[in-house]
């Protein structure tokens, strides 16, 4: 019998036209008890980060300094974190560590260890790389309701993948929570014929 690999999740903040880039500029107007529950039951679901630089180096510098009642700040800032970098040598933050080699390779190997779900904060160029392994078993988006027009989008004309919608959520501030699965059985093209197809 083969064993159960942990789960990797891809978690971000979306706006409607597919900005992940400083969300903390843009979200925080629509922070509510609801998304504060969200993401306090992902954390204490998941024993381990998994960053890209631009992403780490942001957490590093906001994250230490921070505590809280509910234990939100204790248990992130213990936890392993996983760096994809080739330019990073020394992680001040605790418990951090670069995956050294292959990234996709050093991830595919972090999912066969024991533990539970392995969170992607952030970071869409580690998940673009990522998305032709199939090394992301579930997309969890916050979309808002706010068109920014530039930034880093969470998909480029690189990225191909099919998806299934398993849970939707509409909070009280007009966020939607989307949660995600890979889907190996995508609908089929209609016939040639019907209207709208081509």
């Amino acid at each position: 019998m083969s064993q159960r690999t942990r789960r990797l999740a891809a978690t971000l903040f979306v706006s409607l036209d597919g900005v992940v880039e400083s969300p903390e500029k843009w979200s925080f107007a629509y922070w509510n008890d609801e998304i504060g529950k969200f993401k306090l039951d992902e954390t204490m679901a998941s024993d381990a980060l998994l960053l890209g630089r631009v992403t780490y180096e942001g957490f590093a510098a906001a994250w230490p300094s921070r505590k809280d009642d509910e234990g939100f700040a204790d248990r992130f800032n213990s936890m392993p974190k996983y760096v994809a970098s080739r330019t990073l040598k020394t992680l001040a933050w605790n418990n951090s560590h670069v995956l050294k080699g292959d990234v996709a390779a050093a991830v595919a190997k972090l999912k066969q260890e024991a533990g539970n779900d392995i969170v992607i904060h952030g970071s869409p160029t580690l998940i673009r790389s990522l998305m032709p392994h199939d090394l992301i078993d579930e997309y969890r988006l916050l979309v808002y309701p706010v068109v920014l027009g530039r930034g880093k989008r969470l998909f480029d004309e690189t990225s191909h993948a099919n998806l299934k919608l398993v849970e939707t959520t509409t909070f009280s501030t007009g966020v939607v929570k989307q949660v995600y699965h890979p889907d190996s059985s995508p609908p089929k093209a209609p016939p040639a014929g019907i209207p709208g197809s081509r």
